[in-house]
This record gives structure tokens, sequence and C-alpha cells, in this order.
């Protein structure tokens, strides 16, 4: 690859006949990234656990295929990877929800399940994405910044936190010239945050119009237009990029 070669997702080339494989592609971050990847031009191929859900996408998006199951059986994660036909171009995982439970409640074999799945969902794409996704095209996860600050209850995720951007750097190494990136995202306005906050959801998003630098809260778009930038840009591996609308230099 010369220096005027974009690789597989050259800055200018967009997505157009790529084909993305979305790992939690049937709501939230990982729905709307299918959407901006078909805006773009791009394929898809769609995996999702709810069955139901994962329909509904596919008859919005038309993807190549899609499959139904728990992104965090890892050996059928990466067995299925491996058996996507033909080479993909990017493969974006957003499956997983954060843990926030305190020291004296923490169930310390559930704890270490819940860390030890992350990581190794990580490394199954990882492993099957060097001999299936095209040179210059990226594994894209998606991470978080909340656990950065430490709190209460916060020790697992915190823990992870710093775990997955140390993963990705070295990850971008051993499958180079496939690229690896991190996206580590504030809270976003999804279905799952509103699952986790319940009737605290509204409260929530008033607070953060008031103090965000942005004025706003952010989005799946958001999120969603910095993945396929990713995705785009054949110069960027083994790096963790923010977006969370500055809620990180704001006192709690």
């Amino acid at each position: 690859m010369n220096g005027t070669d974009g690789g597989a997702g050259g800055a200018h080339g967009g997505l157009a006949g790529q084909t993305v494989v979305v790992v939690g592609g049937s709501a939230g971050i990982g729905l709307e990234t299918a959407r901006q990847v078909r805006a773009a031009g791009g394929e898809l191929v769609l995996v999702a656990r709810d069955a139901e859900r994962l329909k509904r996408a596919a008859d919005e998006l038309n993807p190549l295929s899609t499959a139904a199951f728990d992104a965090q059986d890892t050996d059928r994660l990466e067995h299925f990877l491996g058996e996507v036909p033909g080479p993909v171009d990017h493969v974006m995982v957003t499956a997983g929800s954060p843990s926030y439970t305190p020291l004296a409640e923490l169930d310390l074999a559930e704890a270490g399940c819940d860390f030890g799945r992350r990581i190794a969902m990580m490394l199954a794409v990882a492993r099957a994405g060097r001999g299936k996704v095209k040179a210059g095209g990226t594994l894209l996860f998606i991470g978080g910044t909340g656990g950065r600050r430490p709190a209460p209850g916060m020790a697992v995720m915190g823990a992870l936190t710093a775990a997955l951007p140390a993963l990705t750097a070295n990850l971008a190494l051993e499958v180079a010239p496939v690229r690896v990136n991190l996206i580590a995202a504030g809270f976003v306005d999804t279905p799952l945050s509103a699952s986790l906050l319940g009737d605290q959801l509204e409260a929530r998003r008033e607070e953060l119009r008031k103090t965000l630098p942005i004025g706003r809260v952010v989005g799946p778009a958001d999120v969603a237009a910095l993945a396929v930038h990713i995705m785009a840009n054949g110069a960027l591996t083994g790096a963790t990029y923010d977006v969370d609308g500055g809620q990180q230099l704001i006192a709690h």
C-alpha cells in the first residue's frame, strides 16, 4: 500500500460496494450505523440477539444476510464470522451492556464472567477477522467513557473501560493490515439507556441538555457518523475515539 492508496476504506471513497457486518445491528447505535452504511452505499450483514427486532431491521435495510444469536457466545460468534461468504470490509460490534453494581452486592463469579466475556468477544472477532476482513478494513468496537471516573459501583466497569483501549491498540498490531479501533461513547439516548434509567430517563436528558458543552443529548446518529468515518478513513488504527458531547469535561 503506497501513500496514495486509502485501503479498503479510503478517506474519500465512502462505503460504496463495501460489506459491513454489524453485530448488535437491530437497535440503538448498531441500527443507526447500519442505516448510515446503507446511505453511504454499503452492503450489510446484520447480527442481533432479538430475532423479532432483527427482522424489523432487515425489512428496513435489506441486508445480504442476518443471523440471530447472542454475540457473547464467543465460539458461535467466531464461527459465524468465519463462515460469512467472501471477504468483508468492516466488522462493527456494539453488543453488550454496562453493569453498575456496588462491591457489597457484587457476585464475584458473575463479575468475572462479565469482564471476561467482553474481552473474549473482542479477541474472537479479531481472530476471525484476520482471515475474513480485507486489508485496510476495520474491526470497530463500542466502549464507553463513564467508567473513567471512579465511583462506588464502578469497579468492574472502570477496569473494563481501562482495558479496552489497551486491547484495541495491541490487536491493531496483531491483525494488521486490518485496522482495529474503539469508539468510547458517553451517555447516548438509546433504548438501552431508557431500559437502564427507567423513569429517570427524562431527568437525565434534561440535566445533559443544561450541562453538556454541546447543549444537547448525544444520539445514536452522532456515534454512527463517527463509526462510518472510521470505516472510510484507512489511516485510522489502534486508537480510541471519544464521542460524549463534552460529558467528561463537566463536574459530577
